[in-house]
């Protein structure tokens, strides 16, 4: 979305069609952005033998066929792929046959580890755009990962009093964000929430968003300490953002851009699962000393009560990785995918 946000601004003329599929969040986001939205089969990888991947070339054929008819009645110019379910039926379909012109393709890569429809698209595609240098896909242009503009446009300092007092924190307070994604991240909460009274001791103020299926052990301080503000959801990131000083969270190609496009130093803790690409994506702002990375179970309440606290009391150390964080940042993604796309779209209009 704010890749197609970022289309509109610079060619209003551009008709922008997404696909989707009918079990994802796209089905209410892309409407209520004003973009037209065409459904197709989804075509998840089963990670086991099971009857699914027996039935996963059936799937494939099925959506491929789909996602060019969809080709044919917007009259697509350029495909952009960003992974996920829809993508490798788009990538497929692209390039054409016989008796079907071939739609070029640019790729875009978020994580530091590619994902297989991303690897399958990146063959043939005309351009290949990634978050960091080597996500394993060859030769990359390195973009960074694109955000919504209410995020890149983001003043933390000017805001920062409105934010804070929106979350009831005083002006000069030191805050520290916890968040876990959408759904909160149970092993970040187990460990903050017992510190609560080391973290109000040491004079933080906490904004802990917790998870809407979460609650926490939260040993609260006493009255007058710093608060504790624990909510099951953030609808404003951006406040969010602005009153922290420092943040815990875990390191999503998501997260991590958008941290360091507002340039808010944090405290990594990737998800133990999955092939280690969270990991791999906030390497390049830890080495360049934006944050820091810590092992989802070292992360504990006394980690937090220690290295936390001396970190966010700190003030030296704090602002070189608040500068470190900013700079790691790509706040202009969105529009440096968007020229691309317009580039390819009106080279293969030549051709």
């Amino acid at each position: 979305m704010a890749v197609a946000d970022a289309l509109r601004s610079l060619d209003p003329s551009v008709r922008i069609t997404a696909l989707g599929t009918h079990r994802g969040l796209e089905t209410r986001l892309v409407p209520e952005r004003g973009y037209d939205l065409e459904l197709i089969t989804p075509v998840p990888l089963p990670r086991k033998l099971s009857a699914d991947l027996a039935r996963l070339p059936l799937r494939v054929r099925q959506a491929v066929r789909q996602t060019r008819a969809v080709f044919d009645k917007v009259h697509a110019d350029v495909v952009v792929g960003f992974g996920g379910y829809v993508a490798l039926p788009a990538y497929l379909a692209a390039r054409g046959g016989l008796s079907r012109r071939r739609v070029p393709v640019v790729v875009h890569e978020a994580n530091a580890s590619a994902g297989w429809a991303n690897r399958v698209g990146a063959r043939s595609a005309r351009r290949v755009l990634s978050a960091v240098p080597d996500p394993g896909l060859g030769s990359v242009e390195v973009v960074g990962v694109p955000v919504r503009e209410a995020i890149t446009s983001l003043d933390r300092m000017a805001l920062r009093a409105e934010a804070r007092a929106h979350f009831g924190f005083a002006d000069d307070a030191r805050v520290l964000l916890v968040f876990g994604g959408s759904q909160g991240a149970q092993s970040i909460n187990r460990a903050v929430a017992p510190a609560a009274k080391d973290l109000a001791a040491a004079g933080i103020s906490v904004l802990h968003a917790h998870g809407p299926k979460n609650t926490l052990d939260l040993r609260e301080p006493a009255d007058g300490d710093p608060p504790y503000v624990a909510v099951p959801y953030l609808n404003r990131m951006d406040l969010a953002y602005a009153a922290a000083d420092l943040a815990i969270c875990r390191s999503g190609a998501m997260t991590v851009a958008e941290v360091t496009a507002v340039g808010l130093p944090a405290v990594y803790v990737p998800l133990p699962i999955g092939n280690g690409e969270q990991r791999l994506n906030a390497l390049p702002v830890v080495d360049a000393g934006g944050g820091m990375l810590v092992d989802d179970a070292d992360l504990t309440p006394d980690f937090v009560a220690d290295t936390v606290t001396g970190l966010l009391n700190d003030p030296a150390r704090l602002a070189a990785m608040t500068a470190a964080a900013a700079l790691a940042g790509h706040p202009d993604a969105a529009q440096r995918v968007a020229e691309v796309t317009l580039d390819v779209a009106r080279n293969g209009r030549k051709r």
